[in-house]
């Protein structure tokens, strides 16, 4: 036998993930956007992120449509019962860059990166007769 055995799915099999590594802006700054789709179901939290003013929206919206594209493509699940069950942000590296100031000082500016996991999950089959 070559290679290695691969490892067991860790995530359910009505769910699936996309991850985003080295995003330009502060953990921070990110995890309000992450705050935004939480919980949603995803047609409308893409619609909010469309529509969502600050800059890292848009990056934010590209790992919630590779998580709905891997649900359709990979996992065969159904898109219009789709719900983002977590948006996970963490902390990557942070560049220190050098400012110069008055006087002959300096001052350090830190550029924070940030890592996103979005996982999203088919909804149970709701009840026809809830009228």
């Amino acid at each position: 036998m070559m290679g290695k055995r691969s490892l067991p799915r860790r995530l359910p099999d009505n769910a699936a993930r996309a991850h985003a590594r080295v995003i330009r802006t502060s953990a921070r700054k990110l995890n309000l956007m992450a705050q935004l789709i939480r919980g949603k179901d995803a047609a409308s939290a893409l619609a909010a992120l469309t529509f969502a003013r600050r800059r890292i929206a848009g990056e934010v919206k590209k790992v919630l449509q590779a998580a709905i594209a891997n649900a359709e493509n990979n996992h065969q699940l159904d898109v219009d019962r789709l719900v983002v069950a977590e948006a996970t942000v963490g902390r990557s590296f942070v560049m220190k860059r050098f400012h110069a100031r008055a006087r002959g000082r300096g001052a350090r500016i830190e550029k924070a990166f940030s890592n996103l996991t979005v996982i999203v999950r088919e909804r149970a089959e709701e009840k026809e007769g809830k009228e």
